[in-house]
């Protein structure tokens, strides 16, 4: 059964898998048995040899991006996780301005509702 992130997103590793995720990950996006698809991948790897599969294993790993610890329910979601899986440097200094942000915000409403002209206002008011 195919879940959110992977109707979304499209193919990612699991990480529940055994080796690295990738017949998990391939399991769920075409909605089959992890068995089946663990069975093709011995089955290829009988037929054409070690390398070939190892190779295209490890490509295949290196390439798919890790399943979402939690789904993904939005656009915004879905951004910042490409965003982080293909650069988690610049993720973290999208996030760090976003909290620059929010603090600037909250330091300008501090001083409002310390400043004094805010208690004048409060007076007159009741």
């Amino acid at each position: 059964m195919r879940s959110n992130a992977n109707n979304r997103g499209g193919l990612y590793r699991s990480r529940d898998g055994i080796l690295l995720g990738v017949c998990r990950g391939v399991a769920e996006y075409f909605d089959m048995s992890v068995f089946w698809v663990r069975m093709a991948v011995v089955l290829v790897f009988l037929l054409s040899g070690f390398w070939p599969v190892i190779g295209i294993y490890l490509v295949a790993a290196f390439f798919m991006r890790p399943n979402p610890v939690r789904p993904i329910e939005t656009e915004d979601e879905q951004e910042f996780y490409d965003s982080y899986v293909h650069s988690p440097r610049s993720a973290a200094q999208r996030l760090k301005r976003q909290f620059e942000n929010l603090e600037r915000r909250i330091r300008r409403m501090e001083s409002t509702v310390t400043g004094k002209d805010y208690e004048w206002e409060r007076k007159f008011k009741s």
